[in-house]
């Protein structure tokens, strides 16, 4: 891994130190960093790609491999699971030992994992890959966010993490899109397969590229390398019986699952307790708890957590009203919300340039005009039922647009705004636990807004036929409510936290004995 590697300067070297860990300064920038960050954003899409691509391929799964209702559900699962339990733990790991090593690792398996699944033979092989895949997933994505806070200066982070965000949304809102097509192309028996072999040449070239375009940061100290087992163990186990019940109550419909949040507080705390003691002690926590004396970082996590609970939801009952209650097949099911990828594709970037001169009122215009998107689409459903693939392309693309364009433009500005006063020496965990963050509103929303959608169904569903939804809109809709509800919930804490950011900038203009600065400055 030494061979070739360069530090923040760019300067060549085949052995011995390199930069020293820390924000970037002038004479420090390297210039290629932006093609650096498109790399490490190759690898990014794809394990988010995966998130969402599979739910589509899933009729094909079955059909292919003779998959019942639970082992595709757990395709689906075991990478979620394994996804969310990750980016506190590689996050620490690229703090310790490097952004490039841990990405180059992260990609690689994710790679050898993505062509296991496209090869395997059986439902029991595909679900063992997919948890494997989405454990080398997880550690991706934190060194994107490390590598964002190290190696660019803090007027650019905006737009780098404006790419980041334009990432996650495109990814994720482009996954039903990208599975339609490509089971349209290879057909029932091998369109899967090719679900999953799209990720290896892009990996391959992501990982190739990232051994000559992406700097390598030393390490702080020689003790930070150490990597806190047992508390990797404790939050493992901890998460996983947080996520388990949420990501499984849809398929077993047992409330027992939620008895798992018992151990769960049990483990968390061990772990808290732990984590406390190894940063007291400076002895290389897994989570270094001064993060959380940063009122900023605490905040955005939070608002993470609510906002993408939101978020992620909508694309999955949109798919389900779509494909069960107008029978459309996966491909239009996937161009159905095209237009909320075209507005995330567009609002990502925009905010991330906006974000340095606006701040925290974009977050909270952007909150406010994704509560309104959503308004707009569950009353267009309920008063104008749309039933055929063009309807649906002409009269909810405008309030899908500024849905997309909502979503970026709030995801963008959060992940700058709330590292913005962290450390970047501790980049890479707090890029994990806001990811983690992330990941829990992702299922949770997901869980909730399919149950209620689910649950508003009930036994009228056999009333809705193809052409004809029927009860479905009423399911829709119902879901809609929900998603509103934590978007409401989003609002109310930024804007809450838009008025302590004032509150703290005239505390400090009057302690410096300045004139209070502009309130709309991050």
């Amino acid at each position: 891994m030494r061979d070739g590697d360069t530090d923040l300067a760019g300067t060549s070297r085949s052995s011995g130190p390199t930069a020293p860990a820390g924000s970037a300064t002038t004479d420090e920038l390297d210039p290629r960093r932006w093609r650096a960050l498109f790399v490490m954003l190759m690898g990014q899409f794809c394990a988010l790609l995966d998130v969402s691509v599979t739910n589509v391929a899933l009729p094909s799964i079955g059909r292919s491999t003779g998959a019942g209702p639970t082992e595709l559900q757990w395709v689906v699962s075991g990478y979620i699971l394994a996804f969310g339990l990750m980016p506190v733990i590689g996050g620490r790991l690229g703090d310790a030992t490097g952004r490039r090593r841990m990405f180059v690792v992260g990609v690689s398996g994710f790679v050898v994992a993505s062509a296991a699944a496209g090869l395997a033979p059986s439902p029991g092989a595909l679900i063992a890959v997919r948890v494997v895949q989405g454990l080398f997933g997880g550690v991706i994505g934190p060194q994107v966010s490390g590598f964002i806070q190290n190696t660019f200066p803090r007027a650019e982070r905006g737009r780098a993490f404006g790419r980041l965000g334009l990432t996650v949304g495109v990814g994720t809102a482009l996954g039903p899109v990208v599975g339609g097509l490509l089971i349209a192309a290879g057909g029932p028996e091998y369109g899967w397969r090719l679900v999953f072999f799209i990720n290896v040449p892009i990996g391959l070239v992501a990982v190739l590229l990232a051994r000559a375009w992406v700097p390598v940061v030393r390490p702080r100290a020689a003790s930070s390398s150490r990597l806190d087992l047992l508390g990797a163990l404790l939050l493992g186990t901890g998460l996983l019986c947080v996520l388990f019940p949420i990501v499984e109550i849809n398929q077993l419909h047992d409330v027992r699952l939620f008895l798992l949040l018992v151990p769960a507080a049990g483990l968390l705390l061990m772990f808290v307790r732990r984590e406390a003691h190894l940063t007291r002690a400076d002895a290389g926590p897994l989570l270094d708890l001064r993060l959380f004396r940063v009122p900023t970082f605490v905040t955005g996590v939070v608002f993470a957590v609510v906002f993408f609970c939101s978020n992620t939801g909508i694309p999955l009952v949109l798919s389900l009203y779509y494909q069960d209650g107008l029978g459309f097949t996966a491909l239009h099911s996937g161009l159905g919300v095209t237009a909320l990828a075209l507005g995330s594709v567009l609002g990502a970037p925009l905010a991330g340039r906006l974000v340095q001169r606006v701040g925290r009122p974009l977050v909270v215009g952007a909150v406010l005009v994704f509560f309104l998107a959503t308004t707009v689409i569950g009353v267009v459903l309920l008063l104008d039922p749309v039933v055929t693939p063009l309807q649906v392309g002409l009269r909810l693309a405008l309030p899908l647009f500024a849905l997309g364009i909502a979503g970026g433009s709030i995801v963008t500005p959060n992940q700058t705004l709330t590292l913005a006063e962290v450390d970047p020496v501790r980049g890479g965990a707090a890029g994990g636990v806001l990811q983690t963050a992330q990941r829990v509103g992702s299922a949770t929303g997901q869980t909730v807004l399919g149950t209620v959608f689910v649950a508003a169904l009930g036994a009228g569903a056999a009333a809705g036929t193809a052409g004809r939804p029927g009860p479905y809109t009423g399911a829709v809709t119902s879901a809609l409510a929900v998603s509103l509800v934590f978007s409401g919930a989003a609002l109310v804490l930024s804007v809450v936290e838009l008025r302590r950011a004032r509150r703290r900038a005239a505390v400090r203009a009057h302690e410096d004995g300045r004139q209070v600065p502009d309130p709309s400055a991050p």
